[in-house]
């Protein structure tokens, strides 16, 4: 059963009924620029809470500035720093405490998804001087609190620069490439925790905590690089698939002012350290530690005189415990916490000892995002789903859950950057039918006070484009109401039969269904509406945004539940009146990938066609802190890995089928579709594929993006 809720007509000029002058979108202007949006680049609020400062970018000539603007009048205050022939051009920038120095990026080099080297400048305001951090690339830079050092990582050991002396100390020496690793995480960390740094300065500077990454054990992947030379050559790197052996992950503590080094027992079920946050008092440290099911999360804090370890809170799941970001200090280092203990994620508020003293928030929606705790006005500062979990909106609470107030009207997707005193914050807005907006609010209030930036010039250009309104709704599936959008011709006939396009990710916690501005598939999506395809995209169960129960219920089955709902939803609008039912299609990329291709295996009876960009096609050649998450090991969970791997029945293919990736996927490798294509062959299938030489997991790169989306439309166009 289809259920309208929110039918997103014409409320903003980007989005119109069909007019014979409307252009049609291209690929070339999908993939050139034509469509980008205005943003406010790196952003950050000074500690004054009256100004905020901005990295502005000149194209022609190269240049980047850092500029100062005042929040009340949004006036520039000044140009702190500016790209020069003594100043290289930088793409980021972080103040020292004092604000009297700025660390500077240039020349950054991507290593993985979020792992980097770059060339690092300290810039001192005063006296306009720049120092050179190191000679060489390095990793993950920070200043001191003092902002007299910075840490740093190079070729896996942790050094400390001294700015005025230009004197650098090696911390740790026993940093080897594919062994050891000192202050930054191994592959699979920075991949599935998210982070890269893994050091941080205590409060005072005194003190350094570090993880130490000893890969010794695990297995090495290899993949072939082709490049432009007469041989290709080999790349290595250590990751470790489902059921293999990780890194030895442990916790050291330097003392900067006695140069000693120790090592930091934190018992048994330690085995992933995914967090380490100090807190205010110099001599207290905190560590989130994991067991290997990622189901028992304790929170401990490492007394850094003694080494003594206490646990402040504990948090099991008969599925998987969530890392997040949100855990927050306040000034007597009682502390903010999120959980979905109750269901749905909220906020927490524990004493300094990790006794829970209350609730914040509660009710069956999501907390999406945790901004902040004002303690003057005593007030928490959150990002929600409360309006619907296609919507966010940012609202304040005081400390004992009550005095909410919603800050935000304007329905879509809503996100704020708060003043260092929570007098101001920046909200930026989108829509699917508004690109995004920056206004400037009253914290307390949200109160609008004035507009800063709104993408004028790109709606204005949108006007002469044709384009169809996302029409959202939800889907009665087994069981459930699945959040679901579809797009439909602007001359849409309802007497008339449409071939059918599915677009779906379905990762466990994902969400595809949201109220927001468009990326580049929604720009695809459009081009291929406008030739007289209808595209749906269905949310199923073990996306997020619904509550514990509905995200995982898909605990150790990925690929089973996820399939089922997808199926069944083609089926389902298959039977609307202007669907042609003989020519349906689905694609994704990645798990998306994964998806679509199981969707035309198992609903060969549904789907006539499927594009998978970059598949898994068995959950046993992915990572283990990912795939061990949902699905334990393949030692414990074989049926969970088999019985949803399209390997295991290639012989199911009807319809068509187009598979494609990259062959330098460090993440999903390409082996995924080898052994896919080689299952296909066995069956005696046909298919189409392509490999991209020397491409990663996003396969861009020069004309890259534009060749695969060509060849993605022309499969579509030939096949559905």
């Amino acid at each position: 059963m289809l259920r309208n809720i929110i039918l997103c007509v014409l409320c903003a000029s980007t989005v119109v009924p069909l007019s014979a002058q409307k252009k049609k979108i291209t690929l070339e202007e999908i993939w050139n620029g034509t469509f980008r949006t205005e943003r406010m680049e790196v952003l950050r609020s000074m500690k004054d809470g009256q100004h905020y400062t901005v990295l502005n970018y000149e194209r022609s000539p190269r240049k980047s500035r850092l500029d100062k603007y005042a929040y009340a009048s949004l006036e520039k205050v000044e140009t702190i720093l500016e790209s020069s022939g003594e100043v290289p051009f930088f793409t980021s920038y972080t103040f020292s405490k004092d604000e009297s120095k700025i660390l500077l990026a240039t020349e950054i080099e991507y290593i993985f998804r979020r792992s980097t080297l770059g060339v690092f400048y300290v810039y001192d305001i005063g006296t306009k001087s720049l120092v050179q951090v190191a000679e060489d690339k390095i990793q993950e830079p920070l200043l001191s609190p003092s902002g007299k050092q910075v840490a740093y990582v190079k070729d896996n050991n942790l050094y400390i620069f001294d700015i005025a002396s230009q004197q650098t100390m090696q911390v740790t020496q026993d940093g080897v490439v594919g062994s050891i690793i000192n202050g930054v995480t191994d592959w699979v960390y920075e991949e599935e925790f998210a982070f890269v740094r893994a050091f941080d300065w205590n409060s005072d500077g005194t003190q350094i905590a570090f993880l130490r990454f000893d890969e010794s054990d695990v297995p090495h992947f290899s993949m072939n690089l082709y490049g432009s030379d007469l041989y290709p050559y080999g790349y290595e790197f250590k990751y470790p698939k489902a059921g293999e052996k990780n890194a030895e992950v442990s916790l050291h503590i330097f003392d900067a002012t006695k140069a000693s080094l120790q090592k930091v027992d934190l018992g048994a079920g330690a085995y992933y350290i995914p967090r380490i946050k100090w807190m205010n008092h110099p001599d207290y440290l905190s560590v989130q530690v994991l067991n290997r099911h990622q189901n028992d999360l304790k929170l401990h804090s490492v007394n850094a005189k003694t080494f003594e370890v206490n646990t402040l809170l504990e948090e099991k799941d008969a599925a998987y415990v969530d890392v997040k970001d949100d855990l927050t200090f306040l000034a007597d280092d009682s502390f903010i916490w999120t959980s979905e203990r109750d269901g749905f994620n909220h906020i927490y508020l524990y004493n300094e000892d990790g006794k829970l003293m209350n609730q914040n928030t509660e009710g069956p929606w999501e907390v999406t995002q945790y901004y902040g705790y004002d303690q003057k006005e005593d007030r928490i500062y959150y990002q929600s789903s409360e309006r619907g979990s296609i919507y966010r909106d940012v609202y304040n609470i005081s400390s004992n859950g009550k005095r909410k107030k919603q800050l935000t009207s304007q329905q879509g997707t809503n996100r704020a950057d708060f003043s260092a005193d929570y007098t101001y914050f920046i909200n930026t807005f989108s829509s699917a039918t508004m690109p995004y907006q920056y206004t400037l609010h009253e914290a307390l209030s949200g109160k609008q006070l004035q507009k800063i930036k709104d993408n004028a010039s790109l709606d204005a250009k949108l006007e002469t484009f044709e384009l169809s309104p996302k029409e959202f709704s939800t889907i009665s599936v087994n069981g459930e109401e699945l959040n679901m959008y579809m797009i439909k011709p602007v001359d849409f006939d309802e007497t008339k039969k449409y071939p059918l396009f599915m677009f779906q990710y379905s990762g466990p916690g994902s969400q595809q269904v949201a109220d927001r501005w468009f990326g580049a598939n929604d720009y695809w999506h459009q081009m291929l509406v406008s030739q007289g395809y209808i595209v749906a995209c269905v949310d199923g169960r073990g996306t997020g945004l619904k509550g514990r129960d509905f995200k995982k219920v898909t605990q150790k089955e990925l690929g089973k539940y996820e399939v089922e709902d997808q199926i069944a939803a083609a089926k389902q609008l298959s039977e609307l009146p202007y669907i042609d039912e003989a020519r349906t299609g689905i694609w994704g990329w990645s798990y998306g990938g994964f998806m679509s291709t199981n969707c035309l295996l198992k609903g060969n009876d549904v789907f006539e066609m499927a594009i998978a960009v970059a598949p898994v096609t068995s959950w046993r050649f992915y990572d283990t802190i990912y795939t061990e998450r949902y699905m334990q090991t393949p030692q414990e969970n074989a049926s969970g890995y088999d019985e949803n791997s399209p390997l295991n029945y290639p012989e199911l293919l009807k319809g068509k089928y187009l598979v494609v990736h990259g062959s330098g996927d460090d993440n999903v490798h390409v082996q995924n579709t080898m052994r896919m294509i080689e299952a296909l062959v066995q069956a005696n299938k046909p298919f189409d594929w392509a490999i991209y030489p020397d491409r990663n997991h996003g396969i861009y790169g020069g004309n890259t993006r534009l060749h695969l989306y060509t060849k993605m439309t022309e499969f579509v166009k030939n096949n559905l």
